[in-house]
């Protein structure tokens, strides 16, 4: 096959922030836009673009900022001169887990947007819930206790949908709207993910649930790649009519709506390729290969196995997440380090390798695996510290957990947070792992990631494989290598921390059972 010349591939991004992410026919990047909901978007009064509720678990993000926040990058985009009648196909990928309820008759609205407005005043009453639930939700145990039982346990439904009941889950969010908000609920013609949502703004249309992100739910047979029955009977009424069947991630939706035809310029053959979750945009992003994995530090830390670099697959074959990522790292840093990041490197760097046995685990929010919260800092005898190891043993607890997940790891690959230099914790990460470290150059992998399908959805149905399509592509670069003697200090951490936190030490080999 042949894609080249002028042709380009368009893909969005949304987790705390709205990315864009260009490539041309030869897989080079060519543009890059963001749009920062807390600093561009302050109407909304969004913290990482979210609002956590005075419960602690409840959080959402208001749907409206969603919208503005694409109207807003798509102008800043035109204002920069970017040439949108190039784009042969555009994808992207959302924050997983999160949902949106579209209101009756919001479909017409989709279909008849005038070019003259802009998106946000025209779907002003097009969705039945304000504040969408989304990925760092913790409010919902009930519910997925009551899922569990009505499948017959946490293995049954594991074994139908690939997990166990997680709070952050969209089938359990979906129960709780349905439970305290019924009325909301009836009003809702069409439950979109975040990812299918956005695929909708662009298409003109509802969207369909591509495999991947509806693997995410609770609510999809992962061997069927259908809605559960059995856990659509458990989650709400007459769902499987609001969540329509799911499709491959990679089929082609459809052209891109005439609204973005007449007020951008985008031709009328630009196709729309299902846009998918964060997790596999990133997984596509950074092209893992079999032994590698991947570390994204992010709002919520992301740990991918690249077992296998089929990604016609529903989901990787490993996928570990923790909820207390960058938001935690900035809390620490604007107290120790006086809100620079150059002063918490530093910190990294002033103390020697193991830290001299001192480590932390710093969960901020109710965490999801393990399930624990509170900040526990303890010395290698197993005494609680205090605040002055606190650079360092936030990293090397964060990478010891992880580590209990892949002791047998030998590559890692590991994807740059944009606004922090790591450097220095990327040598702590190869220290523990004992492993080298490589970066790829674009920070947002999951955004890279869905422009690399939007390429690969123009040739899939010929039976082009994603590995092919993306064959040319950039590869990763080696950061760092393990220092001298890393290896015994962190076997000398690992023997030291088994009797640290022993509920958090059961949980996670609960888990690994």
């Amino acid at each position: 096959y042949l894609i080249g010349g002028s042709h380009c591939f368009l893909s969005l991004f949304n987790t705390g922030t709205l990315k864009v992410v260009a490539i041309d026919g030869n897989l080079q990047v060519t543009n890059q836009s963001n749009v920062q909901f807390d600093s561009d978007l302050p109407e909304f009064r969004t913290q990482g673009g979210v609002h956590i509720h005075e419960d602690r678990l409840t959080v959402t993000s208001p749907v409206h900022m969603w919208v503005k926040a694409l109207d807003l990058i798509l102008e800043k985009m035109k204002n920069a001169g970017f040439d949108f009648s190039n784009v042969k196909a555009l994808s992207g990928s959302g924050q997983q887990h999160g949902s949106v309820y579209w209101r009756k008759g919001a479909r017409q609205a989709l279909q008849h947007l005038d070019p003259g407005r802009d998106l946000h005043s025209m779907l002003q009453g097009s969705f039945a819930v304000q504040d969408s639930p989304v990925w760092m939700d913790s409010s919902t145990t009930e519910q997925c206790q009551c899922l569990e039982s009505a499948v017959g346990g946490a293995q049954q439904l594991a074994d139908i949908t690939g997990s166990r009941a997680y709070e952050r889950f969209t089938g359990n969010q979906i129960a709780k709207i349905h439970q305290f908000q019924t009325d909301k609920y009836n009003e809702t013609e069409r439950i979109s993910l975040v990812s299918s949502f956005a695929a909708s703004l662009f298409l003109g249309d509802y969207a369909a649930i591509d495999y991947s992100d509806g693997s995410g739910m609770n609510l999809m047979d992962i061997f069927t790649k259908k809605w559960s029955q059995p856990c659509l009977n458990a989650t709400a009424p007459q769902l499987a009519e609001k969540l329509k069947e799911p499709k491959p991630s990679t089929a082609v939706l459809g052209s891109v709506s005439p609204y973005f035809i007449e007020r951008f310029g985008f031709p009328e053959d630009c196709k729309v390729v299902a846009f998918t979750g964060d997790n596999p945009g990133s997984l596509a992003g950074m092209r893992l290969q079999e032994g590698d994995i991947a570390v994204s530090l992010f709002l919520m830390d992301v740990h991918l196995d690249g077992l296998t670099s089929n990604l016609s697959s529903v989901m990787p074959p490993l996928l570990f997440s923790y909820k207390n990522g960058s938001l935690t790292r900035e809390r620490i840093r604007n107290e120790c380090a006086e809100g620079s990041w150059e002063g918490f490197s530093r910190a990294l760097r002033s103390v020697p390798i193991g830290n001299n046995g001192n480590i932390g685990i710093y969960f901020d929010a109710m965490e999801i695996t393990p399930p624990a919260v509170g900040v526990h800092r303890f010395d290698k005898h197993g005494r609680r510290v205090g605040r002055s190891f606190v650079y360092l043993i936030l990293v090397i607890g964060s990478f010891m957990i992880l580590f209990y997940f892949y002791r047998l790891c030998n590559v890692f690959t590991c994807k740059p947070y944009e606004y922090l230099n790591l450097f220095s914790s990327l040598q702590v990460l190869s220290d523990v792992f004992n492993a080298p470290v490589y970066t790829i150059d674009v920070a947002n992998s999951a955004c890279l990631g869905g422009a690399y399908r939007a390429m690969h959805g123009l040739v899939a149905e010929s039976g082009v494989s994603f590995a092919e399509a993306v064959r040319k592509a950039p590869g990763a670069q080696l950061a760092v290598t393990p220092t001298t003697g890393a290896e015994e200090v962190r076997e000398f951490i690992q023997q030291h921390s088994l009797g640290w936190l022993p509920s958090i030490e059961n949980s996670i080999h609960l888990l690994i059972k």
